[in-house]
């Protein structure tokens, strides 16, 4: 298994449109109000330089049995300050979990990739040129470089 040292690892980032900004909000404001739209849930991460609390709605995954938080826009702000804190929340309205992270090497993550397209290609596909969750495994190892996957385990374990 192999991981991409910093140096080599893609800043792919891809911001959207005005509409998907727009999109992010208003799941964001409703998963803060307590609705959970599809799995989704406001990360909570410390800056990794600021050291402050920053927050972005996420798409959580479960997927056999583990849960997972996948980066569709690639080396996003939020996937840099997790990897550098290994730790965050995800909440969903007054509800707070504490988490531990860590970074799935790329010939781990196809699997993920394809059942996060499963559940999201409606929403996120868009960053995923083309590539669906039928897509061969060859190409989901060829772009596993450029999509951030995260294992979550619960802090109270």
């Amino acid at each position: 298994m192999t991981q991409a040292s910093p140096a080599d690892t893609p800043r792919y980032v891809w911001t959207g449109s005005r509409a998907v900004t727009i999109g992010n909000r208003i799941v964001a404001a409703l998963t803060r109000a307590g609705l959970s739209l599809w799995g989704s849930r406001v990360l909570a991460v410390r800056g990794r330089k600021s050291g402050e609390w920053r927050t972005t709605p996420v798409n959580l995954l479960t997927h056999e049995g583990e849960r997972y938080l996948v980066a569709p826009r690639g080396h996003t702000q939020w996937a840099r300050n997790l990897r550098a804190a290994g730790t965050g929340e995800l909440r969903v309205g007054r509800r707070t979990e504490t988490f531990h992270a860590t970074e799935l090497t790329d010939d781990a993550k196809p699997a993920v990739l394809r059942a996060y397209l499963r559940r999201w290609k409606f929403e996120v596909g868009i960053f995923f040129d083309g590539l669906d969750a039928d897509a061969p495994e060859a190409d989901l190892l060829r772009v596993a470089p450029g999509y951030p996957v995260f294992r979550l385990t619960s802090a109270a374990s």
